[in-house]
């Protein structure tokens, strides 16, 4: 039985700082941690020895507009449904740029 997760991959979500970001699979997460900073930025899960999987009910990746990365906490981020198209293509260019 598979867990109902908060977040889905390709999601676009906001900080609570107003970053916008989109939250990535584990397999996109997987290739970017090895290329791209990790920011820690308020509201990033930060317990030791977490975020190798995250679950995306507490631990949810996030790839931000400024090409770094968080696993960000789910309750620090919301969905933001009003980002423009032109944020995400712009996120989405960063992952075609890693080969993921």
């Amino acid at each position: 039985m598979e867990r109902k997760k908060a977040f889905e991959p390709g999601d676009m979500i906001a900080t609570f700082t107003r970053q916008v970001g989109m939250v990535i699979s584990q397999e996109i997460y997987g290739k970017i941690r090895n290329t791209l900073k990790e920011k820690k930025r308020p509201g990033h899960y930060f317990a030791p020895g977490c975020c190798t999987h995250p679950d995306y009910v507490i631990q949810v990746p996030v790839l931000f507009e400024d090409g770094t990365y968080d696993v960000m906490r789910a309750m620090d981020i919301k969905r933001a449904p009003d980002t423009p198209p032109e944020k995400k293509a712009q996120i989405q260019s960063i992952i075609d740029d890693q080969g993921a």
